[in-house]
């Protein structure tokens, strides 16, 4: 799944083909999508009209992220929240013009024929189509009639803390951090404290930061807190900037993968050097998911 630089760099990337324009038709070919964001979902005929209905006609006036959501506000205040899970892409191609452009997981059909059997929404602009494609459908686009009526959904309840915002400081951070137990790997990836740290940025922040993803919450240090606190502030800003990682063929919106992997320290590089310290890393099973760290580096 991709995590925060990545969705945010597709945000950017998107913001200049899709501002400004008309959405003058909405085709939701599979219901489910637009029905609920649960893992067990059924068609909904209501949300489906609601969702085609409510939004045709209206220009897309913002693109925001919240976590690795993107959230699309229209010109009725309406907002389309994206979530592309595992395998969700989104593709724009231009009426005039053959560069079509990429975002997401890649799905190689879609280079060659768009709709097709995965294409699950389209969105009909002034000028081109937005197309929602996802191979296992894990991906949904919900429609809230408002800002309110998103945030008292509860779909952001359990967040924690947006890294890139001003409520993100060292004080608020060590207040969430202290409330938490257990290691910390699990802490970063239940999003709780704060958001978009996944597998990948896990093991990098911890890395920088000189800590072992292993350690529980409750034995940090002070000065080891404000260390991870400072990482977070400048790797994910970092990993923007570069694109993301793209370490599962994951490609922006202009269709290219993130620069980000070749500074991975960690990640995806169990027993091979440390690029500090020269030795070997170390590959283990950490809260459901592959982890690495440097026995030397990390205490």
């Amino acid at each position: 799944m991709p995590e925060l630089p990545e969705v945010e760099a597709l945000r950017i990337s998107l913001l200049p083909l899709v501002i400004g324009q008309i959405i003058h038709k909405v085709q939701v070919l599979t219901p489910k999508l637009v029905s609920s964001a649960g893992t067990s979902r059924s068609s909904c005929l209501t949300k489906k009209t609601q969702f085609e209905e409510e939004i045709k006609g209206q220009t897309i006036l913002e693109i925001k992220r919240r976590a690795k959501n993107l959230i699309f506000t229209i010109e009725n205040g309406s907002q389309i929240l994206i979530h592309l899970k595992m395998t969700g892409q989104l593709v724009y191609r231009p009426n005039e013009g053959h560069q079509i452009v990429w975002g997401g997981h890649p799905i190689e059909l879609s280079h060659m024929h768009l709709p097709n059997k995965h294409t699950h929404i389209i969105f009909e602009l002034d000028r081109g189509k937005l197309f929602y494609n996802d191979v296992r459908q894990f991906g949904y686009l919900l429609f809230f009639p408002d800002e309110q009526t998103l945030l008292k959904s509860g779909h952001f309840d359990k967040l924690g803390l947006e890294p890139l915002s001003d409520e993100f400081n060292l004080s608020t951070f060590t207040e969430k951090l202290k409330a938490k137990k257990g290691n910390l790997k699990k802490m970063f990836l239940d999003q709780q404290v704060v958001v978009g740290l996944g597998n990948i940025y896990t093991d990098e922040v911890c890395f920088v930061a000189g800590v072992r993803p292993t350690r529980t919450v409750e034995s940090l240090k002070p000065k080891e807190i404000k260390k991870l606190y400072e990482t977070i502030k400048t790797i994910l800003p970092e990993a923007i900037n570069d694109g993301g990682s793209s370490v599962a063929n994951y490609l922006l919106g202009d269709g290219q993968k993130g620069n980000y992997t070749k500074k991975h320290y960690v990640y995806n590089r169990g027993g091979l050097k440390c690029k500090v310290c020269g030795s070997k890393l170390v590959k283990l099973n950490l809260a459901g998911r592959t982890t690495v760290y440097c026995p030397i580096c990390q205490k």
